[in-house]
This record gives C-alpha cells, structure tokens and sequence, in this order.
C-alpha cells in the first residue's frame, strides 16, 4: 500500500509542476513583468545608419553631409539626423523614401536627370528611391508628409533631429498607408530637401503637387543599412 501510494504522488508530480508554473506565469503577467525569461527587448534591439551624401550642389553650393540612425530598442525606434553643409535658416523636409513592392531603394545616380537641365528633382529621384514614405517631422506616426514641422537648419548650416516614437504604432500607421507592407528599413533610402525659397529654379525641375520646388528639392540622400 505504502508502494502505490509512492508511485501516484510521483504521477502527478507533473501536473503539479505545470498548475505551479501557470500560477508564477499569471502573477508575473499581473505584475506586469515579462512573462518568459530572456523575452526583453536585447532580441529585438538593432540599429540602422544612413550615411548621407550630397545632391544637387550646383544649386546649394555646398556638400550637405552627415548621418540618420535608426536605434530600435523593443517597442521604441529612435530617429536621429545630423548633418552639416545644408542651406541655412530654413526648415528642411526629410523622409525614407522606397518601394511598396519589395525591391529595393537606392540613392539617384547622375544619370536619373533625365530631362537633362543639371538638376534632380524629387520626380527624377523615383526611378531609384521609389516614392516618399516616413516622415522625420514631429509626429511621424502621422504619415502627413506635407503637413508636418520639420527641422529647421541653423545659421551655419547644420541641422538636428531626434524624435522616439512606438514602434508598433510606426509600423501599423505605415501598413495602413502602404497596403501592408513593413517598414523593411534596409531596404529604403533618407533624403534631406530643401533650398532657400528666394532660390531660382527653371521651369523643368518638377515638384510634388503644388508644393513649390525648392521645398522638395533632394539635397542629400543615404541608404538606410543594418549596423548591429
């Protein structure tokens, strides 16, 4: 008797264990704690550098230069832009431009003036870089490329950015934009825009809608590669 007893109390020794677990699993999801060890965000963290050239300095002319990174750290993507040698004084639009069928973006070559008048404007970069995507603006989980405040460029010409925002709301914003499609931010390209608007440009150099030339003209581009 004392043996059968001994050998159920071992059987079910594993159902105990497993209702002890669930019981731990549930007090740490209540506490708020994460609810598998080594589940934190060090699996998820990675960064991503564009190393910015310049475009288009016959009409700047300056070599805009400079860095975008891209720190993710679990749920939190962190922008940063830091470049120097941009038009002065003036509020620069800057994006990650790509595709929304999977290939990838790259950064215009001289050959993409196709009109042939010594400038790229922000149409001829589409044959290389795709169409604009996510805006470095204050908000840009907005998505709103032409409404949004973008930096201004100081009185020697450098220009800052920093923004942290949800990672998961980027990425759902930008699938709701683009037909699902991710992020895929090695697969896309970071312009920097932006001319004085006193600037004169020829009728040929093409813009986006209404919105003046010397907004949109792309004065310095990188392609967005994994570092770490």
């Amino acid at each position: 008797m004392a043996t059968a007893t001994m050998e159920t109390s071992q059987s079910e020794r594993p159902v105990i264990g497993l209702v002890i677990a669930h019981t731990l699993l549930m007090a740490a999801v209540a506490a708020g704690l994460p609810a598998v060890a080594g589940a934190q965000t060090g699996q998820s963290d990675a960064v991503y550098v564009a190393r910015l050239a310049a475009l288009n300095t016959t009409v700047t002319g300056a070599k805009a230069t400079g860095e975008a990174t891209f720190t993710i750290k679990g749920d939190s993507l962190t922008i940063a832009v830091n470049a120097s040698g941009v038009p002065k004084d003036i509020e620069h639009w800057q994006h990650f431009h790509g595709f929304t069928d999977g290939r990838a973006a790259a950064c215009p070559a001289p050959s993409a003036d196709a009109n042939h008048d010594g400038i790229i404007d922000v149409v001829e970069t589409g044959a290389a870089a795709g169409t604009t995507m996510v805006p470095f603006s204050g908000d840009p989980v907005s998505m709103d490329v032409p409404h949004g405040t973008y930096p201004k460029a100081s009185a020697t010409g450098t220009l800052q950015y920093r923004k942290t925002v949800s990672l998961s709301a980027l990425e759902a914003a930008f699938a709701k934009a683009f037909d699902g499609q991710k992020l895929d931010l090695d697969r896309r390209v970071v312009f920097v825009h932006g001319i004085p608007a006193a600037s004169k440009l020829q009728a040929s150099v093409a813009s986006l809608g209404p919105i003046p030339a010397q907004v949109t003209l792309p004065i310095a581009c990188g392609k967005i590669t994994r570092v770490k």
